[in-house]
């Protein structure tokens, strides 16, 4: 029987992008207001960004090649994408069947809550704060905007088109903080109570690595199962900082 699933996924979260320092700021000082003039989806990467992705890149390089990646899906987000062309830079581009930005990794949408930090939320939304608070992160939709759930959705079609196009080959996504936890609840087949713990336990810290891979003695037909969880070490063994950064906007957690 042909192997449905790819033999290993990597999930990435960019790198530190100028959005993450931009709501550091504000949320430190109190602000209701994340102080960046561009789209979300044109927010680029940090100096540190940079550096994080090419040490993440440097670890890629020192696998095998029959190890490495050899199809890449990212984010159309500049960040993401920025941090995807770090990568495959340290990747032998002869051996990559698909490079691809898919609109379905894109950053969850913040819809009126765009831009704004916690305080922000709570002061010129308190109804939509409250609500929030009582219906709960995973199934909360923001005006114009988009829950948890709202990304899984889109995530359940783009894994049908990664089990039919890419079964057998080695798979790297780079995209978004959400992106890797409504994943994570995907594969795992988790719960929402099981995907909220993990969330509220930390931040899915930048150019970190969660993967899986085939076992073709898993379940009935084979599954993949999970290797790395917020993998950071290629960014500690190369002395560069770990940040944990939220994309902009985050609303308090649940």
């Amino acid at each position: 029987m042909e192997q449905k699933w790819p033999q290993e996924i990597w999930l990435v979260r960019h790198g530190q992008s100028a959005g993450n320092v931009a709501r550091d700021v504000a949320e430190a000082a109190a602000g209701h207001m994340i102080d960046i003039a561009e789209r979300d989806v044109d927010v680029p990467l940090s100096e540190l960004g940079m550096r994080q992705s090419q040490a993440l890149g440097s670890w890629f390089a020192g696998l095998p090649e029959a190890e490495r990646p050899n199809v890449v899906l990212h984010s159309p987000y500049v960040r993401a994408a920025e941090t995807a062309n770090i990568l495959m830079r340290s990747l032998n581009r002869e051996i990559l069947l698909a490079v691809h930005g898919d609109e379905r990794l894109r950053e969850k949408e913040f819809g009126i809550l765009d831009r704004l930090t916690t305080h922000g939320i709570a002061h010129k939304y308190p109804e939509l704060y409250e609500q929030r608070q009582h219906v709960g992160k995973f199934y909360f939709r923001p005006p114009g905007g988009e829950s948890w759930c709202d990304v899984v959705l889109r995530l359940r079609s783009l894994l049908d088109t990664i089990s039919r196009e890419y079964g057998g080959e080695r798979v790297l996504i780079v995209a978004h903080q959400v992106i890797v936890n409504c994943f994570r609840y995907l594969i795992e087949r988790l719960d929402e109570a099981s995907i909220l713990a993990a969330d509220r336990a930390g931040d899915v810290p930048n150019c970190s690595v969660t993967s899986y891979a085939f076992d073709p003695e898993a379940g009935k037909r084979g599954k993949l199962v999970l290797r790395l969880v917020n993998f950071v070490a290629p960014l500690e063994a190369s002395g560069t900082p770990v940040t944990v950064s939220k994309d902009v906007p985050a609303a308090p957690k649940a």
